[in-house]
């Protein structure tokens, strides 16, 4: 990160909080014309800091509006396990984030479902393919804060 510049840091902000912005607005809004602008958007690609550009969408009005933690413990502590559980969680859609965890539980599992059928249909289908020694599920009952802008660090200005 030591190679970003205030602007670099101004727009990785901006393009956060939305993307849709045309290069011109961008551009204007960090004090740059549009070709500079443009080339610094696509270096930021290229580094990998902007990974994709998403559309964002509405849970609750698509229909999923329960939010379900599941701490997942195993007693396999294998690669082949691991390998095996990641490649089956990726091809979950129900689950929109998974970590690997330190601590009483191996996998945190963030998992969007229309109702607790749903959810359990889901967990049905999880461990009938991995083994898995326990499973805590934790309903989410409000969301009182949700982001993907991450907060960008200050210019180090060693």
């Amino acid at each position: 990160m030591s190679s970003l510049d205030a602007i670099d840091r101004q727009l990785l902000a901006i393009l956060q909080s939305d993307v849709s912005l045309s290069i011109e607005e961008l551009a204007e809004r960090v004090g740059l014309t549009k070709t500079p602008c443009w080339r610094r958007v696509q270096k930021l690609e290229k580094s990998g800091i902007i990974r994709r550009k998403v559309a964002l969408l509405n849970a609750e009005i698509l229909g999923l509006p329960v939010s379900v933690f599941a701490q997942v413990k195993t007693d396999q502590h294998t690669p082949e396990w691991a390998d095996a559980f990641a490649e089956h969680v990726a091809q979950l859609p129900e689950v929109v984030d998974c970590y690997r965890m330190a601590g009483d539980y191996d996998y945190l599992l963030r998992v969007v479902v229309s109702d607790i059928a749903a959810y359990d249909r889901f967990y049905k289908e999880l461990i009938r393919r991995v083994g898995i020694s326990d499973i805590i599920s934790n309903f989410a009952l409000e969301q009182i804060k949700s982001t993907t802008e991450l907060p960008i660090p200050a210019e180090n200005k060693d």
